[in-house]
């Protein structure tokens, strides 16, 4: 039964590669990919590697607010650096991306010294 699924996946790649190349940017396309695998390989992993490392004895409420905060920005990145937008069509991305991801960034920090406060409350209560 595995065979099914691995022939349909087979059949949408290709029929995806052949329309990138119908539509003469299977090239363009290709370096994009290639250009996220070296970023991915030589920036972002060892990055969090070495941000896992000294963060990896910090309280837990920081480490995942931190972990939270970091996924976000990266995810966000593109919409706060405006990426794609035109003077054209002022409809796409349309709202302030930037201070939207810093009230969230806030909140998570709130959130992460309210835990911490807490955590801390409970073990004092506890001795």
């Amino acid at each position: 039964m595995r065979w099914v699924g691995y022939a349909a996946g087979g059949a949408l790649i290709v029929l995806g590669l052949a329309g990138l190349a119908l539509d003469g940017v299977l090239i363009g396309w290709a370096l994009w990919f290639g250009g996220i695998l070296v970023v991915h390989d030589a920036l972002l992993a060892p990055g969090v590697a070495v941000a896992g490392t000294v963060i990896g004895r910090w309280p837990q409420p920081v480490r995942t607010a931190l972990i939270l905060a970091g996924t976000l920005t990266v995810a966000t990145l593109p919409t706060v650096l405006a990426l794609g937008r035109r003077a054209d069509n002022p409809s796409i991305l349309p709202l302030a991306y930037g201070l939207n991801l810093v009230i969230v960034l806030a909140a998570i920090a709130l959130l992460a010294v309210a835990d911490q406060l807490l955590s801390a409350s409970r073990k004092d209560r506890a001795r």
